[in-house]
């Protein structure tokens, strides 16, 4: 397999073929995703809530964005791999956002990184490409705006939301991102917004209209029990597997059936009578 890169987002999209991506968090994970074949990494802020337990996006830092992006690229050859700003990240100033973009790719090797919002962000994503950094969007249900949403909620239902989206997507366009996630908005819009950009689109939540996929590792194999989105297909349901192995692990060492001999290693008894 040929590596990744930005350009290849556009070439697929112009040959009409699908993009797939997964958030990865770890050196292991990230290899297996990478030998699956997987086009693209992503290195969620997601990892707030799967990696570290907190109730949402917003106390990530930029110390652990960086911490585990450097554990993913290890762990990949031939994936893109694209780093989450966190929140507050590139809030403040274009020239914070530049200073914290930079700091990711220099200190992690990710090939991007991902800013949510647009209009809004206008001069801190331009600021970033214009420092020679690949810069994916994100619009839609953006989850470091959750408190200003009011929850996480589909977005662009209405006609003016529908209408702000589409013009917000042609702006990330022109400034320079190399692709737009597309988060909980309606399929018939995803599908017009893909329509009308030249930029490759990834949806979650988004329906089949959108140039490639998205979902959180957790969320398609079936790691997570407390909360499954709508838009979330389990490929595997592999908390149930993990579950039933750690039980069999405990009744096998309490009743000593685990370790076997088979699992043990020998010295021989010369050596023994040697030591008493």
């Amino acid at each position: 397999m040929a590596k990744k890169t930005v350009a290849t987002f556009l070439e697929m999209k112009q040959k009409g073929e699908k993009i797939t991506m997964l958030t990865a968090y770890d050196y292991s994970m990230a290899k297996v995703l990478d030998r699956a074949g997987v086009d693209s990494i992503l290195v969620g802020d997601s990892l707030g809530m799967t990696m570290l337990g907190y109730e949402n996006t917003l106390a990530v830092t930029i110390e652990d964005m960086i911490h585990h992006t450097k554990a993913v690229k290890r762990g990949t050859e031939e994936a893109l791999v694209v780093c989450d700003m966190p929140f507050m990240s590139y809030h403040i100033s274009a020239e914070d956002a530049v200073a914290n973009a930079g700091r990711i790719i220099k200190e992690t090797g990710a090939h991007a990184v991902k800013v949510e919002g647009g209009s809004v962000v206008e001069k801190q994503i331009r600021a970033i490409v214009n420092a020679q950094i690949p810069v994916m969007g994100h619009l839609g249900l953006t989850p470091q705006s959750v408190n200003a949403m009011g929850g996480f909620l589909v977005q662009g239902k209405s006609e003016e939301q529908a209408k702000l989206l589409i013009e917000e997507a042609k702006l990330l366009e022109k400034i320079g991102c190399f692709s737009i996630v597309l988060e909980c908005i309606p399929e018939k819009l995803a599908r017009i917004i893909s329509e009308h950009v030249s930029i490759p689109t990834i949806g979650i939540g988004a329906g089949a209209g959108c140039d490639g996929q998205v979902l959180v590792i957790q969320d398609m194999l079936g790691l997570t029990s407390d909360f499954s989105p709508k838009f979330v297909k389990h490929y595997a349901e592999l908390g149930v597997s993990i579950d039933e192995a750690v039980r069999t692990y405990c009744s096998e060492v309490k009743s000593g059936v685990f370790p076997a001999l088979t699992h043990t290693f020998k010295i021989s008894d010369a050596v023994l009578e040697k030591l008493y």
